[in-house]
């Protein structure tokens, strides 16, 4: 007996996410069609800025049925995870069709019919399933700061980030403390920029890669599954003598647990330079943004500054409201709910959590759960 539904899966992106669920079902005999909007699998990778490496271990971001090349060291380059994923969609031998963009998703008819997908030209396409993984970082946002339509001054977002070639001896200011904030500011700092600025609103938990050799990822993992108050009284321990405190330089230990942070949407913060260029003087801790006025940027404590170029590394939204809200499947931020009774039967989410235990581990286990699910309600025939 091979397990084949009537009709393919349609998984829409060609991310890792993507890719991996189209990998796993295909394992299980299950037809998957990959539908990328772009013209290559692992797009959004592509255009992340040079320096980007994985904060998670090469042996703990490996998508199913596929392990990341030894060669590519311990903490794998942006442009060798692009590499990956091209050679994982051809060793799996994915169905990837390029240049197909889907704008909305409908069922396509009463509950545990089946899903219609109105794609690019016209097509309407329909299946049995469908799972969406189109990205945690779809879209790049910029808070909505008073002045921000008559700014003057150059302001773009980090997804435009390259490297620091094109800010060398210029006065940049970077808004926003997560991972990629931390990164660039850091990558500014070290790679020639006149003054480099970062604006924090609210202090981030701050992680040494590894201490000892050992990851901090696999802490995640230890920990994910523990009461949230207890993994919070355990990160105020680990902080005193394994965190770094920069309070001298203006950027205090965070009041709210580490935990805590997580459940809002804030992950910690890796180190991969930024704390030695604080503490350097390299690169400035200031209040965050409150307004644009001209050419000036207006600070929470009343200060003014005028840089020459401002880096708004301020996060990116889900913008899955046009292509499912329809449903009543995303919760009031704009998340999949992929548990309850709210969620519809045959439509998947894959790749829209980011967990301290690494997202593309987390990637894989919804992957695998994903395609044994699917299989197991697939039609058979001989």
């Amino acid at each position: 007996m091979v397990t084949t539904p009537q009709e393919p899966v349609y998984v829409i992106g060609a991310g890792p996410g993507g890719l991996a669920v189209a990998a796993t079902l295909r394992a299980r005999g299950v037809r998957a069609v990959v539908l990328e909007k772009s013209d290559a699998v692992g797009t959004s990778w592509r255009g992340h800025y040079d320096r980007l490496r994985l904060h998670t271990t090469r042996r703990l971001s490996a998508l199913p049925g596929l392990r990341i090349p030894r060669a590519y060291g311990r903490w794998v380059a942006r442009a060798d995870l692009v590499r990956y994923l091209e050679a994982y969609a051809e060793k799996h031998e994915l169905d990837v069709v390029t240049g197909v963009e889907v704008h909305r998703i409908e069922r396509a008819g009463d509950e545990g019919g089946g899903w219609v997908l109105h794609a690019t030209g016209g097509r309407r396409l329909t299946g049995r399933s469908v799972v969406v993984a189109t990205g945690f970082n779809h879209t790049p946002t910029v808070p909505d700061w008073p002045g921000l339509d008559t700014y003057e001054g150059d302001l773009r977002h980090a997804r435009e980030y390259r490297n620091p070639e094109p800010y060398a001896g210029k006065d940049v200011l970077v808004v926003g403390i997560g991972n990629t904030g931390a990164e660039i500011a850091a990558d500014l700092a070290e790679g020639g920029a006149g003054r480099v600025r970062i604006a924090v609103r609210t202090a981030p938990h701050i992680l040494r890669r590894t201490t000892a050799g050992w990851p901090a990822q696999r802490s995640g993992i230890l920990v994910r599954r523990l009461p949230v108050p207890l993994v919070d009284l355990m990160g105020r321990g680990l902080a005193r003598f394994a965190a770094p405190d920069l309070s001298a330089h203006g950027l205090p230990r965070p009041t709210a647990g580490l935990a805590s942070r997580v459940r809002e949407g804030a992950i910690a913060v890796q180190d991969v330079g930024l704390v030695a260029a604080v503490r350097a003087g390299k690169v400035e801790v200031v209040a965050a943004v409150e307004a644009l006025e001209g050419r000036e940027v207006v600070l929470a404590d009343g200060s003014r500054i005028t840089p020459d170029a401002v880096i708004a590394a301020t996060g990116y939204r889900r913008a899955l409201e046009p292509l499912v809200g329809h449903l009543d499947v995303l919760d009031p931020r704009g998340r999949p709910l992929t548990r309850g009774p709210r969620s519809a039967p045959g439509l998947y989410f894959v790749g829209f959590a980011n967990p301290i235990s690494g997202m593309l581990r987390e990637i894989s286990l919804e992957a695998e759960r994903i395609a044994r699910r699917i299989a197991r309600t697939a039609p058979k025939r001989k």
